[in-house]
C-alpha cells in the first residue's frame, strides 16, 4: 500500500466536527452517580456518626480579598500531521485561556492569558495561519483523549502560573484563591481551594449522603477526607436559590490534605460565608446557582478572547491547503 503523499504545509484538516468526541465535559448527563471506590476518613471534624448540617461561623475571619481562577479551552481542528514517519499522525489545533477574578469589595478581570497549541504526539512543525500560530505540544500519544489530556494539562499549567504570578507580585497576604474545578495538581498553591460544580460520582455512604440532601441553604456538611489517585479534605455546601430537589444547588469544596483538620475545617467555614452569596440567578445563568457570579462573568470573556472559532478553522484550513 502506498503511503499518502504529504501536503505542502505538512498537515491536512480533518472535515469531522471537533465538538464531537472531547473527552472532558463540565455538564452532567443526567444519569445516576458512579459509585466511587475512594478511601474516607469522615472524622475529620466530627465523628461519622454525629454528622449534621453545619450552620455558617459567624465569628470566622473572611479574607478581604478573594481570587476567582478559571480557564476555558477549545479544539479549533482536528488534524492530521505529516512528519518523517510516512504515515500522518493525529493532532488538535487547540485553543485556551485562564484568567483571574479579584474580589475585595468589587469585582475586576485582574489578569487573563491565552495560548494556542498543536497537541500532537508526532515530531512535526508549527502550524502558523494568518489568524493564529498553534506551536506543537508534546502529548504522550494519538488518541483523542491523550490530545485532550495534554491540553488540559497546558490549560492547568497557565492557570497555576496566573495565580503565582498574582500573588507574587500583589502582597495581600491574607487572600483565598478559589479554583474553579477539582483541585488536583495545584495542591500546593496556599490558601486555596477546589469548588467543583458538577456531581458524577458518589463518594459518602448512604447515611452521610443523607446529610447533604437536608442542608439548607448556606449550610455545609462535616470536613472528610477522602484518596482516589490522590488525597484531599472535602465537604459539600448549598447555595442560596436551588430547587426543592434533594442536591440542587449543592457544590463540592476542597482542599489540600497538607492542611491539619483545624485550618480545614477554618477554610470550609470561610467557604460557607463567603460563596453563598455569589451565586448565579437562574433567569441570568443556565447554571445557577452552581456557576457563582464572578465564575460566569470570567468564562465569558475568556471564550470571547479565545476568537471566532469560524475564522480560526478557515484559517486553518486555508494554511492546510497551502
Amino acid at each position: 500500500m502506498t503511503a499518502q503523499a504529504a501536503p505542502p504545509s505538512g498537515f491536512s484538516v480533518d472535515p469531522w466536527d471537533p465538538g464531537y468526541g472531547l473527552a472532558f465535559s463540565s455538564d452532567l448527563d443526567g444519569g445516576a452517580l458512579e459509585e466511587s471506590s475512594a478511601q474516607l476518613n469522615l472524622a475529620v471534624e466530627m465523628p461519622a456518626d454525629a454528622w449534621a448540617p453545619v450552620d455558617p461561623d459567624p465569628t470566622v475571619a473572611v479574607p478581604d480579598t478573594i481570587l476567582f481562577l478559571d480557564g476555558v479551552r477549545r479544539i479549533d481542528a482536528r488534524v492530521w500531521v505529516y512528519g518523517s514517519d510516512p504515515q500522518p499522525a493525529p493532532g488538535i489545533a487547540a485553543s485556551f485561556a485562564a484568567g483571574l477574578v479579584c474580589c475585595d469589595g468589587a469585582a475586576r478581570i485582574v489578569d487573563v492569558r491565552v495560548g494556542r497549541g498543536l497537541f500532537t504526539a508526532a515530531s512535526v512543525a508549527d502550524i502558523v495561519t494568518r489568524q493564529a500560530t498553534y506551536p506543537v505540544r508534546a502529548a504522550t500519544g494519538g488518541s483523542l483523549d491523550e490530545l485532550s489530556l495534554a491540553l488540559q494539562q497546558r490549560l492547568a499549567e497557565a492557570e497555576v502560573g496566573l495565580a503565582l504570578d498574582f500573588r507574587a507580585t500583589h502582597a495581600i497576604g491574607d487572600d483565598l484563591l478559589v479554583v474553579d474545578g477539582p483541585l488536583r495538581g495545584r495542591t500546593h498553591l496556599p490558601r486555596t481551594v477546589g469548588y467543583v460544580k458538577t456531581h458524577h460520582t458518589a463518594y459518602l455512604p448512604a447515611t452521610q449522603a443523607a446529610v447533604v440532601a437536608e442542608l439548607a441553604p448556606g449550610q455545609r456538611t462535616p470536613v472528610f477526607s477522602m484518596g482516589t489517585s490522590w488525597i484531599r479534605n472535602s465537604w459539600y455546601l448549598r447555595l442560596p436559590g436551588a430547587s426543592g430537589a434533594p442536591w440542587s444547588g449543592v457544590v463540592r469544596v476542597e482542599c489540600s490534605a497538607d492542611l491539619s483538620p483545624v485550618e480545614a475545617v477554618r477554610l470550609a467555614a470561610v467557604t460557607a460565608t463567603v460563596l453563598p452569596p455569589l451565586a448565579s440567578a437562574p433567569h441570568k445563568d443556565p447554571r445557577a446557582p452552581q456557576n457563582l457570579v464572578p465564575i460566569g462573568g470570567l468564562e465569558r470573556e475568556l471564550r470571547h478572547r479565545l476568537g471566532d472559532t469560524r475564522l480560526l478553522y478557515r484559517a486553518l484550513r486555508a494554511a492546510a491547503a497551502g
